[in-house]
């Protein structure tokens, strides 16, 4: 058995777990925006807070997961990768992202969220759009330059 691909595993399935809470967190956002009812949205406020404490531990175990893999292929093969290093920028993003989301969590406990339904439908397409480049680098590992 190799270690390198059990961590990798362990990487892929952390992260996929991540990406499903925070492709449905937005969601709730947008039903939240647009509810007229006061219980309706006290409700969907305590779903986000519990889904984003939820896979807050996914998105630190895909990080550290994904540095293990990184040490093992050692740093050589690090700089030559500049495929990586775009993937890890656009993870960066959407590590800042989901610390965003923690900010929209507060506004809407505290009943001042001012952003429209309009507004948390797109912000939900981010991480769809991050999700197709990151995959499409690790899978196809570019070379640039």
């Amino acid at each position: 058995m190799s270690w390198y691909l059990v961590i990798k595993g362990l990487h892929i399935i952390f992260m996929v777990a991540w990406f499903a809470g925070i492709f449905y967190l937005p969601r709730i956002f947008v039903y939240h925006a647009e509810s007229d009812s006061a219980e309706v949205r006290a409700q969907l406020t305590i779903m986000a807070k519990r889904l984003l404490y939820f896979i807050t531990p996914f998105a630190l175990l895909t990080l550290v997961f994904g540095l293990a893999l990184i040490m093992m292929q050692g740093i050589e093969w690090f700089r030559v990768s500049t495929w990586l290093h775009i993937k890890l920028l656009l993870v960066t993003i959407l590590y800042l992202y989901h610390g965003y989301c923690f900010v929209l969590l507060k506004k809407f406990q505290s009943d001042s969220n001012q952003r429209t339904g309009r507004f948390y439908r797109i912000f939900n397409e981010v991480p769809v759009l991050f999700l197709f480049a990151i995959i499409l680098l690790a899978v196809i590992k570019p070379f640039f330059g």
